[in-house]
């Protein structure tokens, strides 16, 4: 049965991750693209031991990235800091960041994008 409740319901695992411009695997869970949403986006990301995103910038996009497991290192303007499970971190549009898996096992992010993540937004530095 499908309501307006349950069209603003995702479920993680039914959502087909890709590679964004900076290397990391992503599920957008809320995007305009697919969703009601206009101002926003929500999405999980991963990183996989070893692996570090490549340094970018967001043009407009204001981030907010929460560890959910594993622990990096994330570099935001020069600045680099250890991040681990439950931390948050702000990243605001303009900046250039990108992580580090510094752990044994896959860096969950998940990361709210305010406006929505877009590849347009988006530069390699």
């Amino acid at each position: 049965m499908k309501n307006k409740l349950t069209q603003k319901i995702r479920n993680r695992s039914k959502i087909k991750p890709f590679i964004t411009k900076d290397g990391s695997e992503i599920r957008e869970i809320f995007h305009p693209n697919d969703s009601s949403i206009k101002k926003m986006s929500f999405a999980e990301a991963t990183v996989y031991p070893g692996d570090i995103t490549e340094l970018h910038i967001h043009k407009k996009a204001d981030e907010i990235y929460f560890i959910l497991a594993g622990k990096g290192i994330m570099e935001i303007e020069k600045e680099k800091s250890l991040v681990k499970k439950e931390d948050s971190i702000f990243i605001p549009a303009g900046n250039k960041h990108r992580i580090k898996n510094i752990g044994k096992t896959a860096l969950k992010i998940l990361c709210s994008s305010s406006p929505p993540y877009s590849h347009k937004d988006t530069d390699l530095v």
